[in-house]
């Protein structure tokens, strides 16, 4: 049978006329052709990039029937998507993409006794999984992505996951599938049952047989020989259609949905499916395998297999940046997790492989914390392993091939020779049981000759890969990234064979062009070609040291790994608070830094600083500085956001709250000798609600109090009593932040409490008109910051050897990052940068014996997001844990965020982000419990939305010292 030719589809700037209005009418689901839509979904987590012509989130399943119907009436591709993390590129198109994130997100039924669950497209695993749970269950394929990718996008991709020696691909763990092919008819594809006279028939198919649509059937008979010789014979074969599963002699029959997974949406769009559920282990253990170096943990995985582990996962040292003591010995590692009906049961099977394994060094690790803190490590290598430790950009295309296991380890030799033969370096970790390896590449994708590099390297290795028996991908698809290459491991005959099926389901080859079947070749289409490239550095403020100066490479460290998009509380992490309260791509870190790409780029986005898109996505970012420590990229979208409103700003009118509360440290000196008439007109509604309408403020704030003395002038006033300065060498630098010395002074006067009782020193007085410049920096007034930074480093004076302590956190922040990064190029503010304390910090390092009050009760609030972020808790968690002060403080933020929480038009979001974490366990906590919050914001929302009165550690600590010392009395 000829192969009958499907060109491809052109991609068009623009809809066809009369399409987004036939779409609207037929659709219950919100159609989106705005630059922010399209701009959202131009990428993936993937070198490559795709301009759509719109977006369409669908409701139901006959929203996606209807939507296919008027696409192939227009002649426009479609693209469907879940989370948005394939590496490859099939989640990117020049059609209409299909959201399936934002409604289709259901679990229909969940049969404890059958373990099974239906389930919508959109579900994220670990609501899956969450489900599950209670009833001892759980979904056998975990990618690292489990916190966001979906159901839908782990059967395009035949997703795999760390569990997979144990309970397989996605493939193995579906069980039916109702799907729509374009056009939109639908379909469903179930495993089969032998019939009487050795037919396969499927119950509920509809247009097709047991192999699939009509002409599947006499495809695969026609071809029984090449089916059955042309696979290679891996646990992780990802790449290509598995048309071998349609054999006649597959376990149970021809299985079209094994067939399908691992298609990519360019057969038709899942709208249900039906999943097998595992028994979850009641009890984990780890067991940890140091060796020598990566070759040596390779070879050393498949003997640890008969043991039944539930995942044997490696990586090597250049991926572990910090290891911190949680590794064993050695230059490579093996996480062999095992199961068991008991902790013993667990522990005694891991340690069984640990006597078995001939590693160098080993141990069990029993305790959840300490497990999740090893699997962290692991989970966050799609991020970590996008910067080589000298800060080199490192990229996916090569993200995850496999070998039989027990090839593994002359693979990984041949592999880095063939890396160092092209003068390339990569981190190499992965599924070391399945013989699937991970690795980013330190490819120069910005310019053409490194391109040509990038191809021939591809080229070579495919080959390499091949000769091995392995194949293209081992989880992730082939997408654009290895399609081209499918030839090099099946042969010219079988990827025939791959286009003619896909033309039996495809006809119009409306789905997912480009992608598998007649794909786009791997080097064309690359995100980077649109940015500014080498020479053409975008002008800018701050001085992206991690970056090289380069605005474009900030932007570029976004690789869309999308852990930003988590829903779930982060624990103790920050990272990002407004997407959560929101649930919308913009307003997460992924979706700002894409909006950024494409106003660099000019082709959606055309308006460049001056864009709406990009200023409405930040304008709900809390400047948090979650992304800084959180994302595994490091983005920092706060500084991305100030440097945006710097520009969009310069030379046009600002909103109110720029002026208002971005200058708030001018209007606090000059309000300071009017504090009392002030505040008494700041208690009546009218005043109140005039001046709140003027500053830009939301009318559900109540402005808060003036301090009637300042810090400065009560410190002053106290060393004029009698307290003197002994010896330059035995005083503490103390910074007088704007929030401690004009609205909190009771918080610096408890730090020189502790302070001078703690260490013996003399707390100097800050000099006058010092500030760090935050609200500046904030709202993006970056001249007027940096003039303040100048006249700050100008007075300040700091005294060589003598660490600066500053109390709010966010002032600590900025000095730490904004001041070094706006100022570059003096001296004094990395001096000052480098000397920034907070107050444990200080405590721990210059008075190591001193022993704090014990205060023995429980202790609730919440850790700053900028120390979070910027400074670290670990001292903090040290004081409180001497002090008696037990429990964990909340992460994410408090919503307030400096100004964030004031201006008008946040008060939703700052109260869901207030709610999310901080609020209940503050509700929660027990009688007599401690409210912490060093962050004047912090401590300024808990009062207003929660009526209960946080302190400073600083107070706490003081209060206990008074305690004690009236006790000695």
């Amino acid at each position: 049978m000829a192969e009958q030719h499907r060109p491809h589809r052109r991609p068009t700037a623009e809809a066809p006329d009369g399409f987004a209005a036939a779409l609207r009418s037929a659709v219950r689901g919100e159609a989106d052709f705005g630059p922010t839509a399209r701009a959202l979904m131009t990428m993936d987590a993937s070198n490559y990039r795709r301009v759509p012509l719109g977006v369409l989130a669908p409701r139901d399943a006959d929203d996606i029937a209807a939507a296919l119907t008027v696409c192939q009436e227009y002649g426009v591709p479609v693209v469907p998507r879940g989370g948005g993390t394939s590496i490859a590129g099939q989640a990117t198109g020049t059609g209409l993409v299909l959201d399936i994130t934002r409604h289709l997100r259901s679990i229909l039924d969940l049969d404890p006794a059958a373990r099974t669950a239906t389930v919508q497209p959109g579900v994220i695993l670990d609501d899956l999984r969450a489900a599950a749970a209670p009833h001892g269950l759980t979904f056998g394929p975990d990618p690292s992505t489990h916190s966001r990718c979906t159901l839908g996008g782990m059967i395009g991709n035949n997703s795999c996951g760390a569990h997979s020696v144990a309970w397989g691909t996605t493939a193995d763990n579906v069980r039916a599938l109702s799907v729509v092919r374009y056009g939109g008819e639908a379909l469903r594809l179930e495993q089969g049952a032998p019939q009487q006279g050795g037919g396969f028939e499927l119950p509920g198919v509809r247009g097709g047989t047991a192999h699939g649509p009509e002409g599947v059937r006499e495809l695969v008979d026609a071809h029984l020989a090449l089916l059955r010789t042309g696979y290679p014979d891996l646990p992780r074969r990802i790449s290509g259609y598995a048309l071998d599963a349609l054999l006649p002699e597959h376990p149970g029959g021809p299985d079209p949905v094994r067939a399908f997974c691992g298609s990519e949406g360019t057969l038709a769009v899942v709208t249900e499916a039906t999943v097998r559920l595992v028994e979850a282990p009641r009890a984990r253990a780890l067991a940890v395998l140091g060796y020598a170096d990566e070759s040596a943990a390779a070879e050393a995985a498949p003997g640890l297999l008969p043991y039944r582990p539930l995942t044997v996962e490696g990586m090597a040292a250049d991926l572990v940046r910090e290891p911190a003591g949680l590794l064993p010995r050695g230059a490579a590692w093996l996480f062999v997790e095992t199961g068991g009906a008991t902790p013993a049961e667990a522990r005694a099977h891991a340690e069984r492989i640990l006597r078995a394994a001939d590693a160098v060094d080993g141990s069990v690790v029993t305790d959840p914390a300490g497990q999740r803190a090893l699997w962290r490590i692991r989970e966050d290598a799609s991020g970590t392993a996008t910067r080589m430790p000298d800060g080199t950009e490192a990229w996916p295309g090569w993200e995850d091939c496999a070998v039989p296991p027990a090839r593994l380890g002359p693979y990984l030799r041949d592999f880095r020779a063939l890396l160092a033969q092209h003068g390339l370096r990569g981190t190499p970790y992965g599924h070391f049981g399945d013989g699937c390896i991970h690795v980013r590449i330190d490819f120069d994708l910005l310019t053409s000759a490194g391109v040509s590099r990038f191809r021939r390297f591809s080229e070579e290795l495919a080959d390499l890969v091949v000769a091995h028996g392995g194949s293209l991908s081992g989880e992730h698809g082939d997408g654009q990234a290895r399609a081209e290459l499918l030839p090099r491991m099946y042969g010219d005959e079988l990827v025939g064979l791959f286009r003619r099926f896909k033309d039996l389901w495809d006809p119009d080859g409306g789905l997912n062009p480009g992608m598998l079947a007649r794909p786009a070749p791997l080097d064309t289409n690359l995100r980077f070609a649109v940015l500014p490239g080498p020479g053409r550095p975008v002008d800018v403020e701050f001085g992206y040291p991690q970056d090289g100066g380069d605005f474009a490479g900030a932007v570029r460290r976004c690789v869309g790994v999308a852990k930003c998009r988590t829903e779930a509380a982060p624990g103790a992490g920050v990272m990002c608070p407004s997407y959560r309260a929101t649930g919308e791509e913009a307003h997460s870190t992924r979706g700002r830094a894409r909006l950024l790409h494409e106003m660099l780029a000019g082709e959606v986005i055309k308006d460049g600083w001056r864009s709406t898109e990009v200023r409405d996505a930040l304008d709900l970012c809390l400047s948090c500085k979650g992304c800084r420590s959180d994302c595994p990229v490091g983005v920092d979208m706060a500084t991305y956001k100030a440097e945006f409103l710097h520009h969009h700003y310069r030379g046009r009118l600002r909103p109110a709250a720029h002026y208002a509360l971005g200058r708030l440290p001018q209007w606090l000196r000059l309000a300071r000798p009017f504090a009392r008439p002030l505040n008494a007109l700041a208690r009546l509604r009218l005043p109140a609600a005039l001046a709140k309408r003027l500053a830009g403020i939301t009318p559900e704030r109540t402005i808060p109090e003036l301090a009637t003395e300042t810090y400065s002038r009560w410190l002053r006033g106290r060393q004029g009593k009698g307290t003197h300065i002994r010896s330059s060498s035995r005083v503490v630098q103390l910074w007088a932040d704007t929030f401690t010395e004009y609205l909190s002074p009771q918080v610096g006067r408890a730090a020189v409490r502790v302070l001078e009782e703690a260490t013996g020193r003399t707390v100097l007085p800050p000099p006058s008109g010092v500030c760090c410049g935050l609200t500046y920096v904030s709202t993006g007034q970056l001249d007027a910051a940096r003039a303040v930074m100048r006249r700050t480093l100008d007075r300040i004076g700091l005294l060589p050897g003598h660490p600066l302590v500053v109390l709010e956190p966010s002032c600590a922040a900025t000095l730490r990052t904004d001041l070094p990064e706006l100022l570059p190029d003096d001296p004094r503010a990395h001096e000052i940068a480098s000397s920034v304390r907070t107050l444990a910090q200080y405590l721990e390092e210059y008075a190591p014996d001193w022993t704090p009050p014990r205060l023995d009760r429980p202790a609730v609030g919440q850790t700053h997001c900028h120390q979070h972020a910027v400074l670290g808790d670990a001292a903090e968690r040290r004081l409180r844990e001497r002090m008696g002060l037990t429990g964990e403080l909340s992460g994410g933020c408090c919503g307030l965020a400096g100004n964030f929480g004031f201006e008008k038009g946040h008060w939703e979001v700052s109260v869901a982000c207030a709610e999310e974490q901080l609020l209940p366990a503050v509700r929660e906590s027990e009688p007599g419990a401690e409210v912490l919050a060093d962050g004047f914001s912090c401590r300024t929302q808990l009062d207003q939305l929660a009526g209960r009165q946080a302190r400073h550690l600083a107070e706490v600590i003081a209060e206990g010292l008074d305690r004690e010392e009236g006790a000695g009395r």
